[in-house]
C-alpha cells in the first residue's frame, strides 16, 4: 500500500540481486538462505544472484563490509538487476548509505515481507493493516536534500527558507498514521461487539497458529471445508478466516485461520495486525500446526512461541499439530511417539484423533452426560438433542422416551424440566 497522495505500483520485480548476512541465530546458513529465497519468489522477484557475507559485528554505516559493498555493485551492474535485497532489517542510515553506493533500489528484510503483504491483503481490514505498518516504516527513513527541498514563501512574513519538504512529507504521513489508527480502532470495536454477540452463545473458538507454510489453511479446508486459499507461497493467508465445525461430541466450535509467523516478523506487523491477531488472544485453545518434515521444525517452532509470547498468549493451553506427515519416511513416523497429534492435512490421516484432542482439550460448555425422559409429542426436543447431542441410549415407554444421552451442558440445561435424575448427579464425560 501506498500513501494516498503517492503513485502506487505494485508491478512484479523483474530481476534482483541478493545480498545476504549472517543468518538468525539458531538458523544455519543454508536453511536461512532458503527461507530469504521463498520470501522473494513470493514477492514475485526472479533471483539473478546471490552473496553472503558472514561478518563479527555489523557495519554500523553499511551493514557490509567496503569490499562487499563494491561486490555487490559490481554484481548487481552486470547482471542488470533492479533491486538489491537485503536479509537483514536496514537502520535508515544504513539504508541511505547502501542507495548512495549501490547502482539500484535497496530493500531490506521488513520491507520485502510488507511487500508481500500489501500483495495478499483483500479486506479492507487487511489493506489499512498493511498500510498503517508500511507507513510506520517509511517514516524513519525519510531523508531530505537540504536547503534544495525548502519551500520559499511569499509575501508578508513568510520571507526565507520555509518548512522543509521533507518536515511536509513527515506531517503528512503522521496525519495518516493517525487517520489508520482511528480506522483500525474502529474495526477493533466491530470485532469487538461480534465477539459479544458470539460469546453470549457458549461457543468456543480454537485458532489454528504457526508458521508460514506449515500448512494451516490446508487443514483449515480440510476441517471445514471453506475453501479458502492454499498456497506453498509465503503468507497467502493475510485475512483471517472463521468457520463452525462439529466435533465428535456433537459440540460446535468456531475454528479460525490466522497468518503465519516467520523469524524476525517486523515489530509493526505485530502492532498493526493487533486487531486481526486478537482472535489468537481470545481463543479457548490454540492449534499449533507444525511441519514436521522440516529440517527446521524446532526453530520455527520457537519463533511462534516467541510472537505468541509477544501477544501475551504464552499461556493459552494449546495442541501441538504434527502436520505434513505424509512426507516422513516410515521410520522417522514411528519417532514421534502414540501421543503426537500426527496429521496429514493433504490427505486427511490423523483428521479424526485431532478433533477428538480438541473436544477433550475444550473447558468451556463442557460435554455431561444425562438421562432424560421427554414426552414423544415433544418432537421439537428430540430433534434437538439428536442434532446437538450424542444419544447412547434410547427406550421407548408408554407415551415418553427415556434416553441416555452426552452433549454440551448448555444444550441439556434447556431441557432440565426432563431431567430424569437431580441436578446434583451430573456426571461429566
Amino acid at each position: 500500500m501506498q500513501d494516498e497522495d503517492s503513485e502506487a505500483d505494485h508491478e512484479p520485480i523483474a530481476e534482483a540481486e541478493i545480498a545476504g548476512v549472517s543468518p538468525t541465530p539458531g538458523l544455519d546458513s543454508e536453511a536461512s538462505r532458503a527461507e530469504f529465497r521463498e520470501l522473494v519468489e513470493s514477492a514475485g522477484a526472479e533471483i539473478v544472484g546471490e552473496i553472503a557475507q558472514r561478518r563479527a559485528k555489523a557495519d554500523p554505516a553499511t551493514l557490509l563490509g567496503a569490499g562487499k559493498v563494491e561486490e555487490v555493485a559490481a554484481a548487481a551492474a552486470s547482471s542488470n538487476a533492479t533491486v538489491i535485497l537485503v536479509d537483514h532489517d536496514l537502520t535508515p542510515t544504513q539504508l541511505r548509505n547502501l542507495e548512495d553506493a549501490l547502482p539500484c533500489r535497496v530493500v531490506d528484510r521488513t520491507q520485502l515481507i510488507l511487500d508481500i503483504f500489501a500483495r495478499h491483503a483483500r479486506t479492507r481490514e487487511g489493506q489499512l493493516q498493511v498500510e498503517l505498518a508500511q507507513l510506520e516504516y517509511m517514516l524513519p527513513r525519510l531523508t531530505g536534500k537540504g536547503s534544495s527541498m525548502s519551500q520559499l514563501g511569499g509575501g508578508i512574513g513568510t520571507r526565507g527558507p520555509g518548512e522543509t519538504q521533507l518536515e511536509t512529507d513527515r506531517r503528512r504521513i503522521q496525519r495518516k498514521v493517525l487517520h489508520l489508527k482511528d480506522e483500525l480502532e474502529s474495526v477493533r470495536k466491530v470485532r469487538g461487539q461480534q465477539r459479544h454477540r458470539r460469546e453470549a452463545v457458549p461457543v468456543p473458538t480454537v485458532a489454528l497458529v504457526g508458521y508460514t507454510n506449515a500448512g494451516k489453511s490446508t487443514l483449515f479446508n480440510a476441517l471445514t471445508h471453506a475453501g479458502v486459499l492454499e498456497s506453498s507461497r509465503m503468507f497467502a493467508t493475510l485475512d483471517p478466516k472463521l468457520r463452525s465445525l462439529v466435533l465428535p461430541s456433537r459440540r460446535k466450535i468456531l475454528l479460525s485461520d490466522t497468518v503465519g509467523f516467520i523469524r524476525n516478523l517486523p515489530h509493526t506487523l505485530i502492532t498493526s495486525f493487533r486487531a486481526t491477531l486478537e482472535e489468537v488472544q481470545k481463543a479457548e485453545v490454540l492449534l499449533h500446526v507444525q511441519d514436521c518434515s522440516s529440517p527446521t521444525q524446532e526453530e520455527q517452532k520457537a519463533e511462534v512461541e516467541k510472537v505468541l509470547a509477544e501477544l501475551g498468549a504464552e499461556n493459552k493451553p494449546r495442541l501441538e499439530v504434527l502436520n505434513k506427515v505424509d512426507l516422513l519416511p516410515e521410520e522417522e513416523r514411528e519417532l514421534l511417539g502414540p501421543d503426537a497429534i500426527a496429521i496429514s492435512a493433504r490427505t486427511g490421516a490423523g483428521l479424526d484423533l485431532l478433533l477428538r484432542r480438541i473436544d477433550a482439550a475444550l473447558v468451556a460448555d463442557p460435554i455431561v452426560r444425562r438421562i432424560l425422559e421427554i414426552p414423544q409429542d415433544e418432537g421439537a426436543v428430540l430433534a434437538a438433542l439428536d442434532a446437538g447431542a450424542l444419544i447412547e441410549a434410547r427406550e421407548f415407554q408408554e407415551q415418553r422416551v427415556r434416553i441416555e444421552v452426552s452433549g454440551p451442558a448448555s444444550l441439556l440445561g434447556r431441557y432440565r424440566r426432563f431431567w430424569a435424575t437431580p441436578s446434583s448427579e451430573v456426571d461429566p464425560v
